[in-house]
């Protein structure tokens, strides 16, 4: 059995106003807020290099194969330009690895935080967090009820270098490169998004398989949501506003490696309510059993 990786990627902000909020960096949670809010669409971002690239994918591996090798994971990681940290994250008493980036300079590529509770068994990943408000809480809130999650987020705003900071429509972004190594295993990836309420109105929350088959995953937790109080579009039976995420990259690669994906558009009136965001988070860990 293997534990779950949750991706999530930093997007907008100011960084004024990251410099204003306290951080304390023995809390994952608020490292990440803070890195979420230094970004704007005017950012620095650049694509790995091939080099960097295989050595994203080796990264990947490590984490698969060898998550109790702090010293080779530290020194994986440092050859890409992360800084690593090892504590018990104060919410849960667990321990973690995390490895993070600068948001002001190249390449950019953000936060990875990994539960080193449980080897990896799901990846969770958060395209747009700042761009789509509150996402990253809502991953951050889902890791921590994951043991052996992982979370990734990368550090440039969706609009950033030209749009090449949009990873999820990137397919040469360090984050699809690990999405699509972990997809390579055969491992479920659920991705979180956000959509204006205006854009949807009757709905509250969209789940899709991006251009995958529907799988049973998607359908545990669209139901879980629907327990939940939530007015959930399932794109599977019906259209759901061009929300359904079929031309998303990870999902694509996933598609292709017949690996699960799970393409998921929350409205603001959910992301904006602290015990809304909550009953997502423990949504999809209902139906991730």
């Amino acid at each position: 059995m293997v534990g779950v990786l949750l991706l999530v990627l930093t997007a907008c902000g100011a960084s004024g106003v990251a410099r204003s909020l306290p951080v304390n960096d023995d809390d994952p949670a608020s490292v990440i807020a803070h890195a979420v809010a230094s970004l704007d669409k005017f950012g620095p971002y650049r694509d790995p290099s091939t080099a960097e690239a295989e050595q994203g994918r080796a990264v990947a591996r490590l984490i698969l194969d060898a998550p109790a090798d702090t010293a080779g994971l530290d020194r994986a990681f440092g050859g890409l330009g992360y800084t690593p940290k090892h504590g018990t994250d104060p919410a849960t008493g667990r321990p973690y690895a995390m490895y993070t980036m600068p948001t002001d300079a190249e390449p950019a590529w953000g936060t990875v935080l990994i539960d080193r509770t449980r080897p990896v068994r799901a990846v969770v990943e958060v395209p747009h967090p700042a761009a789509d408000l509150h996402t990253e809480v809502i991953g951050t809130a889902l890791h921590r009820l994951l043991p052996g999650s992982v979370l990734l987020v990368a550090g440039a705003h969706r609009d950033a270098a030209g749009g090449k900071g949009d990873v999820a429509h990137n397919d040469r972004s360090m984050f699809h490169i690990l999405a699509t190594e972990f997809a390579g295993r055969g491992i479920p990836q659920i991705q979180l998004h956000g959509f204006a309420d205006r854009n949807l109105p009757e709905r509250e929350a969209v789940v899709s398989t991006g251009s995958g088959p529907t799988s049973a995953l998607a359908e545990g937790v669209a139901a879980a949501f629907g327990r939940a109080g939530f007015n959930t579009c399932r794109a599977w039976a019906e259209p759901c506003g061009r929300l359904e995420g079929t031309r998303n990259e990870q999902g694509i690669a996933a598609a292709a490696a017949g690996a699960a994906f799970l393409h998921v558009e929350l409205g603001y009136a959910v992301r904006s309510n602290p015990s809304r965001r909550d009953l997502v988070a423990k949504a999809v860990v209902d139906a991730l059993g």
